[in-house]
């Protein structure tokens, strides 16, 4: 009996040790999401939205990821980015962001020199990725 008890109790533990790892991951999802947002808001947002229909200097960027590279109805793209002939995920947005010229040459995307630090593309990236971009 005692090893019974002493079974349950154990796994009772783990549960709750497993159940406060997990919840502990949300926290920091919101706080990458966030930071995402503030870089993307200082570095995109003067010429690119996550507003759906909302296109600027650049075309919204709502539900970036999946979509096939100069395809958004309603933006005037280069004729470089309609014809780059990949959709975008998460590598493809990381090297664009680093380096445009790299990833399609020709674009128009001036005069953006690109964003050296890796870990910000990453957070960008989550956030565009997120369901708090677009809303």
């Amino acid at each position: 009996m005692r090893t019974l008890v002493r079974a349950a109790a154990l796994s009772g533990m783990a549960c709750l040790l497993l159940s406060s790892s997990a919840s502990s991951q949300t926290p920091t999802q919101g706080a990458d999401t966030a930071a995402g947002q503030l870089l993307f808001n200082n570095a995109c947002r003067t010429c690119h939205t996550v507003k759906e229909g909302d296109n600027r200097q650049g075309p919204n960027l709502h539900r970036i990821v999946g979509r096939k590279a100069g395809s958004l109805p309603g933006y005037g793209y280069s004729s470089a980015m309609k014809e780059a002939g990949f959709a975008w995920d998460a590598d493809k947005l990381d090297g664009f962001m680093a380096n445009a010229d790299a990833v399609v040459p020709g674009n128009t995307m001036k005069p953006y020199g690109g964003l050296a630090s890796a870990e910000d593309r990453a957070k960008i990236i989550a956030y565009l990725q997120s369901g708090a971009a677009g809303q």
